[in-house]
Order: structure tokens, then sequence, then C-alpha cells
């Protein structure tokens, strides 16, 4: 009987299962909580992207600030944030332990940009020469009172399909009501005196007339 197949086998899966084992001591379950540590109080940073360097895979934060990912001993793990400080953190090469877990915290980056106010004209002395200039003929006046008027108005509001950063943005605002009052019971508008006043101003307006066939 031919053993060295046998043999050559025995020692393959030997040494893949040595292998096995040293990188199994190599992996540590890497967790923590992210804060903003601006200021005196803590505040959690939800959504932080938690990145392994150089080796393109990640994790991010949840609505409270926590995460967990698995890693190698010596990892170099990126934090980032919109608003923050992009801040980076070495796993320990030494460490024993397979867990290891931190509280990082983020500063805000805030960085105020000076204003930018567009002019179609140079200056100001331009504009107030082609604002004199201006021949503004009856039959412009009618239509900018036309299309200053309210029932105009109105139409447009209504017929005007919203555009995708409007939609964005009323999606983000949506999202970060419900966010907001996560884990606890929302407010009825029938308490707010807001909603009411709102409701008696659009009754007063005529809002809730009915429409004939025609839509008058």
């Amino acid at each position: 009987m031919n053993i060295r197949p046998l043999f050559f086998t025995l020692a393959f899966l030997l040494t893949s299962a040595l292998a096995w084992s040293q990188d199994n001591e190599n992996l540590v379950q890497f967790s923590g909580m992210v804060l903003d540590g601006t200021d005196e109080q803590l505040y959690p940073v939800p959504y932080t992207n938690i990145l392994v360097k150089e080796k393109g895979r990640g994790t991010y934060s949840d609505l409270r600030g926590f995460f967990s990912i698995v890693v190698e001993k010596g990892d170099v793990i990126v934090f980032s944030a919109i608003g923050y400080k992009t801040v980076e953190y070495q796993i320990p090469e030494d460490l024993e332990d397979t867990r290891y877990s931190i509280v990082q915290l983020m500063t805000q980056d805030a960085i105020n940009l000076p204003e930018t106010v567009v002019f179609p004209w140079p200056s100001r002395e331009h504009f107030k020469l082609e604002f004199l200039a201006m021949d503004v003929t009856p039959e412009l006046q009618q239509r900018a009172q036309e299309n200053l008027a309210n029932d105009a108005l109105a139409r447009m509001r209504n017929e005007v399909i919203p555009d995708g950063p409007e939609n964005a943005g009323s999606y983000l605002r949506q999202q970060s009501r419900e966010y907001y009052y996560i884990g606890q019971q929302p407010p009825m508008n029938i308490f707010n005196p807001v909603a009411w006043k709102r409701f008696f101003d659009a009754w007063k307006a005529g809002d809730f007339k009915k429409k004939d066939e025609n839509g008058q």
C-alpha cells in the first residue's frame, strides 16, 4: 500500500488547520460607541462610517452610536461622519484578548464660508442706471400683475411638480421626525394650537367648500 498520498494529504490538512488557527488568533471583535466630544455633554453620532483602512470593508454606527466589526490586530480603523473631523485608530498588535472595545470621540468640523452675493450687474451704479432706463409698458405691468395674482400663484403651487432636491429634502425631514419620536408616542395634532389655527384659516378661506363638476 502506497502511503505517500495519505502522508501528503495529512500534512496539507495539518498545515491548513495550523494556518487557520493562527488566523483566528489574529482576529478581534472590535466594538464601541461613537460620541460627540465637542461639548462637555456627550451625544451619540449615528451612522458614522467605520472603515478598515486599505482593506475595503467596514460598517457604520447605529442610531445610538454603537458599532461592532471583526478586524485584525494592527489594523487602522478610520472614523468619518459628515460635519466631523476624520479620526484614525490603530488596533494594538500585542492584544491578548479576542475582544476589544473603545469609546471614540468625534469633534465637529464646522467651516464658515464667506457670504456670496450674485448680482446681474457689476455694481450698484450699473443697476441704478439700468433700473431707471427700464421701460415698463402697460402690457408688461398687466402681465406682472397677472403672474403675481393669488389665484395664479396657488395654481402654480398645485401644478408644478417637485424636483429632486425638494423631494429629497421632504423625505429627509420625514425621516428625521420619525427618528425624533422613535421609542415614544408621537404627539397628536388635536392638541396642537398651530394646527387648529391653520384649520380655521383654511375654513375661513373657503378651502373646504365643495367644488362643482368643472372644479370651480
